[in-house]
């Protein structure tokens, strides 16, 4: 049933999970059966994480971080706020960053920046989605589940305001909701 906040719905169930494995074998191919620590970036990515990681066959790590460049607009602010690091000491280790949605790419430009910095053996990023057409930073993504156009979607775990994350597919927002 679609939200009768939601113009339209881009991206169904059925086509996420399809796409979650497919990435998943991506992932287990890369890796090679090694140690992985997989950092979920929260909250936007909790629910894609979590689907993710029970697909994926190499050994799985899970620690999180929360981190804000949105508050409750619509586009990212450019400043960074780690509001939690990371459990786990990376050095040494490969590291899988879960990310939502890539938009202007200052995020995981910065995250990967630091965990360069904690000497991590390698540091790969896995997004859902992917809005190139946003990109003000440029960030190698090895991991990309779908390419969007330059709509304000919500569902699967990606928020307006902290509502929508429970949608089970990509929808996009209706202007009028966030245009008050």
């Amino acid at each position: 049933m679609i939200n009768k906040d939601i113009e339209k719905i881009l991206i169904t169930q059925e086509e996420i999970a399809k796409k979650v494995t497919e990435i998943a074998k991506k992932i287990d191919e890369t890796f090679n059966g090694e140690e992985l620590i997989v950092v979920c970036v929260m909250k936007g990515s909790l629910i894609f994480t979590a689907d993710l990681i029970r697909e994926i066959n190499c050994p799985v790590i899970l620690d999180y971080m929360q981190v804000s460049s949105y508050g409750s607009g619509t586009a990212s602010s450019r400043f960074i706020s780690v509001k939690r690091d990371l459990e786990q000491n990376i050095e040494g280790k490969n590291v899988l960053i879960v990310e939502d949605i890539i938009d202007s790419g200052n995020t995981l430009f910065k995250l990967k920046e630091l965990f360069d910095s904690k000497k991590a053996k390698k540091v790969a990023i896995c997004t859902l989605l992917d809005k190139p057409s946003r990109r003000e930073s440029q960030v190698n993504v090895d991991f990309i589940g779908f390419e969007i156009p330059d709509e304000f979607v919500v569902g699967y775990g990606l928020d307006y305001a902290q509502k929508y994350r429970s949608l089970p597919y990509i929808g996009i927002l209706k202007p009028a909701v966030y245009e008050k």
